[in-house]
């Protein structure tokens, strides 16, 4: 009775392939340098030339902050900087706040 319900399994061909041997580590190898090339490699530059400005900052430099101040930097200190956004308005934020450096006698020409 079971025979009717569930029918006998056929025999597979001697010469029929498997799986390719090694395909699941040559799958996570290339993903991981995809991953490598695309997400990490450049962030890590960013994060690099990011940390290279905050180290370079100096008093006189033009500046813009990640909220898009615009100033000049008239103090710096360990970790935060005092710059300048208008006439005697001065404003003080951490270094990392910078997201670029402007080259100098930029801010005449706004």
């Amino acid at each position: 009775m079971i025979d009717f319900l569930i029918p006998n399994a056929m025999a597979a061909d001697g010469g029929a392939s498997g799986p390719i041997p090694g395909l699941d580590i040559f799958i996570i190898v290339a993903f991981a340098l995809v991953f490598y090339l695309i997400v990490w490699r450049p962030q890590s530059k960013r994060a690099k030339e990011h940390r290279e400005l905050v180290a370079d900052l100096a008093k006189g430099d033009e500046i813009i902050t990640n909220g898009g101040l615009v100033g000049r930097i008239t103090k710096v200190e360990e970790q935060f900087i005092i710059f300048e956004a208008a006439d005697k308005v001065e404003l003080r934020l951490q270094k990392s706040a910078v997201t670029q450096a402007l080259p100098k006698g930029t801010i005449k020409n706004i």
